[in-house]
């Protein structure tokens, strides 16, 4: 089968995506398959040759560590040699139009918030994941709580703010502590803080203030991370996320041995088919397709809080969703393997 691991983009969640692409780019050529690994926004601007012999002679792949830091992504516009406002580099419409399936190894905005899987749906491009709709409404963390919650899944009480207009000076002398702030619609806890002083909800505002998001103002739910994926409608075995220091953070998330990942997560049966219902029910709602992982807090209670859900998950090296479906017998491989059968499901 000939594919495009379609990486990277103009996201804060770039250097994530190049990760998990290149993974995945690595595990589907060891299985037999013609793969060509694109960066989204670079495209093909650093590979010479023509386009109709790219499968047989493809660019070489990179490695997947990941900077312990955001990429400064003024810094990467600037680098690029094509000129123009397009978020699609050289070629790359062209060279996704090539292949049986394109999968979508994006993370974060410019990927997984529907707008790319749209312009394939025009295109006429099959890709792995969910569709257009479902990928924008889960990315909104605002809109994905609203729908859901009538539904019985039980989320923390939030509020949402604009950064552009927002007084922020009003905004935490009204607001009860501890909160969690983070961006409407980013991942990998880019921009996520936990604040327990005014001083601390207030600097958490102004630090999102200049990026043009909308700010989630959440409950803070004191309990364990726990974690779980969905895979061809069913769900995975769940994770519980311990990390050494602080909270599940961007740093905690891709350095090895930053925290400890416990799958499957030590809780009770009936704690985790309760788990898995909710989960289905996030995804089913949101009608989204082939995979996804959904964040939890499990506190003393008993009771999951649903956080949010990811469309596109991590498939780096310290992915959880791969952990998952090592623990039932799926490896690597085959797990990119199944992701791209499922979804090509609904273009049959």
């Amino acid at each position: 089968m000939k594919i495009v691991v379609l990486c990277g983009g103009l996201s804060p969640e770039r250097n994530v995506s190049l990760s998990s692409g290149t993974k995945i780019a690595g595990a589907l050529m060891a299985r037999g398959h013609s793969v060509v690994l694109a960066d989204m926004f670079f495209g093909l601007e650093n590979w010479n040759g023509e386009l109709k012999d790219i499968f047989d002679f493809p660019p070489e792949l990179g490695g997947t560590g990941i900077d312990v830091n955001a990429p400064d992504l003024q810094a990467v516009k600037t680098s690029r040699r094509l000129s123009g406002p397009s978020l699609f580099g050289d070629r790359v419409l062209e060279l996704c139009q090539m292949a049986d399936i394109v999968f979508m190894a994006l993370h974060g905005q410019c990927g997984e918030d529907g707008r790319v899987q749209a312009a394939f749906d025009l295109l006429g491009i099959r890709y792995t994941g969910s569709g257009f709709l479902g990928s924008a409404i889960a990315m909104d963390k605002d809109l994905t709580k609203r729908i859901v919650a009538p539904y019985g899944v039980l989320t923390p009480e939030w509020n949402i703010h604009d950064c552009g207009i927002i007084d922020i000076s009003a905004v935490a002398a009204k607001t009860d502590l501890p909160c969690v702030v983070k961006p409407v619609d980013s991942g990998s806890s880019i921009g996520v803080s936990i604040a327990r002083t005014k001083q601390a909800l207030e600097d958490a505002l102004r630090g999102l203030a200049g990026t043009g998001s909308r700010a989630v103002v959440e409950r803070y739910i004191e309990g364990r991370e726990i974690q779980i994926g969905i895979l061809d409608g069913k769900a995975l075995p769940s994770i519980e996320i311990r990390p050494r220091e602080g909270f599940y953070d961007y740093k905690n998330k891709y350095q090895p041995g930053a925290a400890e990942e416990i799958t499957p997560a030590p809780i009770p049966r009936e704690a985790e088919e309760r788990l898995a219902v909710s989960a289905m029910t996030v995804f089913n709602v949101l009608g989204l397709h082939a995979y996804s992982r959904a964040d939890y807090i499990y506190d003393k209670e008993g009771r999951f809080w649903f956080l949010e859900i990811n469309t596109l998950p991590g498939m780096t090296p310290t992915s959880l969703v791969p952990q998952e479906a090592a623990v039932v017998g799926i490896g690597y491989g085959e797990l990119c393997e199944r992701i791209i059968e499922i979804s090509l499901e609904k273009y049959r």
